[in-house]
This record gives C-alpha cells, sequence and structure tokens, in this order.
C-alpha cells in the first residue's frame, strides 16, 4: 500500500520581523552606517592634516611651474651677506653687510646709493608644520644692525630662514638651518657664480 508523497512546505515562517534579525541589523543597516560614518570621518582628519601652501616665488605656466629666482641673484650681483644671532629669550639681531668695496664709495655694485633699508622682512618657516611658522618685521637700529623679536619653539628642528627686502632693490637671503642655535650666517647662493 502506498502512501501519499507529502511535499516540504516552504512556506517557514519566522516568529520575529524582519527588522529584528540579527542578519538585517549587521549586514543591511549596520555595515552600511560604519561605512558611511568612516568616510565622514576621513575627510574630516583629512581636512584637519592638509599641506600648507607652499611659501616661495613659484609660478605656474600653463602646466609647468617655474621658480623665480631674480631676487637671489640680485643678492648675489651686490654681493650681499648677512649674520643672524639668537638669544634664548627671544630676541634676534640681524647685521646686513655691503662689501667693502660698496662701503668705500657708497654705492652698490649696480650702481645705486648705499642705502640701509627702514625694515627688512624676516620669514622663519619649520620644514613640516606650518604652526611654528614665523613672519617678523627686523627694524632698522643703527648702522647695518637690525632686531626683531619673535618666540621660537624649543625643541630643535629644521627651519628656512628669509630675509628679504621689499624696497626698490628687492632681494632676499636664504639659509636652512636647525634653530635654536645662538648663529646663522647668510651668503649669497654660490650657484650664480658658473653663470
Amino acid at each position: 500500500m502506498s502512501t501519499p508523497n507529502s511535499s516540504p512546505s516552504f512556506k517557514h515562517q519566522d516568529s520575529q520581523p524582519w527588522y529584528k534579525n540579527y542578519m538585517v541589523i549587521i549586514f543591511v543597516i549596520g555595515m552600511p552606517a560604519f561605512v558611511v560614518i568612516a568616510c565622514l570621518w576621513f575627510v574630516y582628519y583629512s581636512y584637519q592634516i592638509r599641506d600648507s601652501v607652499v611659501r616661495d616665488d613659484w609660478y605656474m605656466d600653463g602646466k609647468t611651474l617655474y621658480h623665480d629666482v631674480s631676487r637671489d641673484k640680485l643678492t648675489y650681483d651686490l654681493d650681499l651677506s648677512g649674520k643672524m644671532q639668537f638669544t634664548s629669550n627671544g630676541d634676534i639681531t640681524f647685521y646686513l653687510d655691503y662689501p667693502q668695496q660698496s662701503l668705500q664709495t657708497g654705492k652698490l655694485l649696480n650702481g645705486k646709493p648705499l642705502t640701509y633699508p627702514d625694515t627688512l622682512e624676516l620669514s622663519i618657516s619649520h620644514a613640516t608644520d606650518v604652526k611654528k611658522d614665523r613672519d617678523v618685521v627686523l627694524e632698522h637700529q643703527e648702522g647695518n644692525r637690525y632686531s626683531a623679536k619673535v618666540d621660537i619653539d624649543s625643541v630643535k628642528a629644521k627651519y628656512y630662514l628669509q630675509v628679504s627686502n621689499d624696497g626698490k632693490d628687492d632681494w632676499r637671503m636664504q639659509d636652512v638651518a636647525k634653530l635654536p642655535r645662538p648663529e646663522v650666517s647668510f651668503d649669497p647662493l654660490p650657484v650664480f657664480a658658473k653663470s
């Protein structure tokens, strides 16, 4: 005698609604929500650690970058040099040295009268942390001496130093030094001696 074949019932009903199922909570709601929150956090974090603006004489012509070295070349042509002294209380003294020939004749090497500018711009840029950058004005005191006061971080680090004159003779002196230190010397860039 044969018994009727009973077909399996695929209409299994859950005793709990869909929103209480752990698979729905983890994979359908939880993971996409986690991805959205992580993306928002990374956008915020990338904005906080963005790169600072380049501080130099660079300009773009089409897709090509050029570095304007005319100010450095003028420093070399005028044979300017300088010495900067730092004290522990934040005082800076800068000595602008003209060549001996200019001091004797009273004229710069390009023929203009030798005068000491009233102010010079000093830019102290930290190699990696823009919050430690300092821009100050060096005030002319007497002779070739200029002074200013600036607060430099006491942790020794690499800094880019630039002293510039933004007057008629638009020159600048640059050096790289680990600060704090007692003294930094500025000399014309030797690269122009080959040209």
